[in-house]
């Protein structure tokens, strides 16, 4: 059931929440959830100073450092420090790449999900729309 509303934000998260949903179902068997695996796909293929992994991922800083202690708990990010010691680094291991690739057929599985309930083409639009709208919104002046 749909709920009319002329907030884009509520469309959007709403439309993100059920996503989420089906990303994190299949990615359930292998123990990651959307988020975990969207960070490790981002750490790769280069270590990523904490800024440029946030900036990356779309998170700020302080969220991301909380999503990051249970990936480098489980051993498949590290963190070290930079040629500045206040500077943090974040480096996908051995084990993280390996997670990655048992998560791949899964990730490709909800990809295919959506495609199929939403159509290729209606994706490929969203995706370029999205796209369209992150970049305008990270224009200097877009928060006046």
């Amino acid at each position: 059931m749909s709920f009319p509303s002329a907030c884009t934000c509520f469309r959007l998260r709403r439309a993100a929440r059920q996503v989420s949903q089906v990303y994190d179902r299949e990615l359930a068997a292998v123990d990651l959830s959307l988020n975990e695996y969207s960070i490790l796909r981002r750490a790769e293929p280069q270590p990523r100073t904490l800024g440029e992994l946030a900036a990356t991922a779309g998170m700020d800083r302080s969220t991301l450092t909380r999503n990051l202690k249970p990936l480098i708990d489980a051993g498949w990010l590290k963190e070290t420090r930079g040629e500045d010691a206040r500077q943090r680094v974040i480096a996908i291991t051995a084990a993280g790449r390996k997670r990655i690739a048992k998560a791949m057929p899964h990730w490709q599985c909800a990809q295919q999900r959506l495609e199929k309930q939403y159509g290729k083409q209606a994706t490929l639009r969203l995706n370029t729309d999205l796209d369209a709208l992150d970049q305008a919104l990270n224009l200097p002046g877009a928060d006046a």
